[in-house]
C-alpha cells in the first residue's frame, strides 16, 4: 500500500503513480485526506523548547533501576529538558533519533511518582506489563495530551512516511487512530502491552485520520531499558 496525502499533486502525483503502476497486483495507491506531519505543538503535558508533547512510556534500566521515561525523537531534538505544567523540570536528555527513527530517552530528574500506566483521560489508568509488536488488523488505542484516548485498527507494518516539512521515518505502524498536534510521543498498545509512540499522522480527531507510530521494541533495545 502507498498512501499519497493531500500534499502530493501535480508532476509528483503523476510520478507515483507511474511507479505504483509499474508494480502490478503487487502495489496499491491511496489518496489520504490532509498532510503527514510530526504531530507537535505548543502547550503543556510535557514541555520544553517551546512546544509540547506527550510522553510516552515511562522506562528503567533492567539492572540498575534507573528511571527514564521515552517519547518521540522529533520532540527530542527540540529540547534538552522536559517541565510539567507547573514548571517543574523532570528530566533530561541521554538520545534522540529523528528522522529516520522517531523515539528519544530522557532521564528523570526529579523526585516524582513514574507509575508503569498510562492515562485514558477518563479518570482510570492502564498498567503496562510488557513490550511486544502488533500485527495487521489488531485493535489498539491511543493517548496523548491534546485529544486523550482513542482506538482504531493496524493497517501496515514497516511503513515509510515522507511528512510534508521534508523529513522522512521509516519502520512505522500505521493506524486508523485519530492524532493531533501535541499528541506526539504518546503511547500506542493494546490491553497491557506496549506498541508504538506516537509519530505524526493527517486529520483531526473530529472528521479522523490516520496516524503512524514508532516501534516501542525497536527504541528499548537502542537504549537498553524496559517497561515496567
Amino acid at each position: 500500500m502507498v498512501s499519497a496525502d493531500a500534499t502530493v499533486t501535480g508532476p509528483a502525483l503523476a510520478r507515483l503513480k507511474t511507479v505504483v503502476d509499474g508494480l502490478g497486483d503487487t502495489a496499491r495507491l491511496e489518496h489520504v485526506g490532509g498532510a503527514f506531519r510530526p504531530a507537535i505543538t505548543g502547550g503543556d503535558a510535557i514541555l520544553g523548547g517551546g512546544v509540547r508533547c506527550s510522553l510516552g512510556f515511562n522506562v528503567k534500566t533492567p539492572g540498575t533501576g534507573t528511571a527514564y521515561l521515552l517519547t518521540a525523537g522529533h520532540c527530542g531534538n527540540a529540547t534538552s529538558t522536559w517541565s510539567t505544567s507547573g514548571g517543574q523540570v523532570v528530566a533530561s536528555r541521554v538520545g534522540t533519533s529523528f528522522p529516520g527513527n522517531d523515539y528519544a530517552l530522557f532521564r528523570c530528574t526529579a523526585d516524582v511518582s513514574r507509575p508503569g500506566e498510562v492515562d485514558l483521560h477518563n479518570g482510570t489508568r492502564r498498567d503496562i506489563a510488557r513490550a511486544g509488536d502488533p500485527v495487521v488488523g489488531q485493535t489498539v488505542g491511543r493517548s496523548g495530551s491534546t485529544t486523550g484516548f482513542h482506538r482504531g485498527k493496524v493497517t501496515g507494518l514497516d511503513v515509510t512516511v515522507n511528512y510534508v516539512d521534508g523529513t522522512t521515518v521509516t519502520g512505522m505502524i500505521g493506524t486508523t487512530v485519530c492524532v493531533q498536534g501535541g499528541d506526539s510521543g504518546g503511547p500506542l498498545f493494546a490491553d497491557t502491552t506496549a506498541l508504538g509512540l506516537t509519530s505524526g499522522g493527517s486529520g483531526d480527531c473530529t472528521s479522523g485520520g490516520r496516524s503512524f507510530h514508532q516501534p516501542v521494541t525497536e527504541a528499548l533495545r537502542a537504549y537498553g531499558v524496559a517497561v515496567y
